[in-house]
């Protein structure tokens, strides 16, 4: 396992569409070890194979227990309900926004060894499930903020709240 490095915003490959994974290998396998460590080294709730520059079907949700799921070739099959509040990015460092998710988010993915499987999350694991497969068609969390704060700004309105 090693730690990868993960691309900030401007990198190119994070806006590319990414190819679906066909041969659950040993080389998968170290994909998704390392993504598990490098996502645990940032302290974030999801990373995806783009964000460290592998532009395949692949991320990482922590679920609701604190599991790292590993999610091959995700595709959201339902989603009910919606939430609006402060989404960040691994990739975007420093940077937070106001955005619009489902509420509740069911996925249907593949393990390491390619037998399919579904998950379901609500609030925080909706959200990083439909973020992580953004990232896989090429698309930020940025381009459904009206607005980027900064941590400063967030850690004030926060305090303003009584959070």
């Amino acid at each position: 396992m090693a730690l990868r490095k993960i691309l900030t915003d401007g990198d190119t490959a994070l806006h590319k569409m990414c190819r679906p994974v066909t041969s659950f290998d040993a080389r998968l396998h170290t994909l998704l070890d390392d993504l598990k460590e490098t996502l645990a080294d940032a302290n974030g709730a999801g990373l995806a194979a783009p964000q460290v520059g592998i532009l395949r079907r692949v991320v990482i949700v922590v679920d609701a227990e604190d599991n790292m799921l590993e999610l091959v070739n995700p595709e959201i099959v339902s989603q009910e309900g919606e939430q609006e509040g402060f989404e960040g990015c691994l990739s975007v460092p420093g940077r937070w926004g106001v955005v619009k998710r489902p509420y509740k988010v069911r996925v249907r993915a593949q393990d390491r060894n390619g037998n399919f499987f579904e998950a379901e999350g609500e609030e925080i694991v909706a959200r990083c499930f439909c973020h992580e497969i953004e990232h896989l068609d090429g698309h930020l969390f940025t381009e459904h903020a009206d607005r980027l704060y900064t941590t400063e700004e967030l850690d004030r309105m926060m305090e303003e709240q009584g959070e």
